[in-house]
């Protein structure tokens, strides 16, 4: 069994929002409520290394959720955190129940065809419809982008760290 992360990756900063530093966070999940109930968040910074901030003030709007840092000021220093993904600390939020899992924990599970044969590793989730779409990425392939639904995606092994995936019939 693959013990979890200590931290979550939810989504990333998708832009700076006005002049005073609020931040446009895109979550990989637009129904979670996270935002709701912690008080820090950990930036992998686009640039590199990481850093803690105390969340200030959140509210959402239709297509993300606006947060406001503390040190994050300006847009200029909104502006600065473009691009970088979003990180909870697990100790900050419920666990979820039997056979629920977060999103988060998607990324990084070791992507595998029904027959067992590495497909390459979940790197990213995109929302762009009605259900997320994991993006598998391997070396010397051409990544594959495949909907979390259950006709594609029978099984998920969180705790063993691999995902089933039935590519669609095109990809064959």
């Amino acid at each position: 069994m693959i013990p979890p992360l200590p931290t979550l990756e939810i989504g990333y900063i998708a832009r700076a929002h006005a002049l005073t530093g609020e931040l446009g966070l895109r979550t990989y999940d637009p129904a979670s409520t996270v935002m709701d109930v912690v008080d820090r968040l950990l930036l992998r910074l686009k640039a590199g290394g990481e850093q803690i901030f105390v969340v200030t003030s959140v509210r959402e709007t239709p297509k993300e959720v606006l947060v406001c840092l503390e040190g994050v000021n300006s847009r200029t220093a909104a502006e600065a955190l473009i691009g970088s993904k979003v990180l909870i600390f697990r100790e900050d939020i419920e666990e979820p129940g039997e056979g629920e899992f977060f999103q988060g924990d998607l990324i990084g599970l070791t992507a595998v065809d029904e027959a067992g044969a590495v497909l390459g590793t979940v790197a990213e989730l995109w929302e762009t419809g009605p259900v997320p779409n994991l993006v598998i990425k391997a070396e010397g392939r051409d990544e594959l982008v495949i909907p979390f639904a259950d006709e594609f995606i029978p099984s998920v092994d969180v705790p063993g760290g691999r995902i089933v995936v039935r590519p669609p019939r095109f990809l064959e």
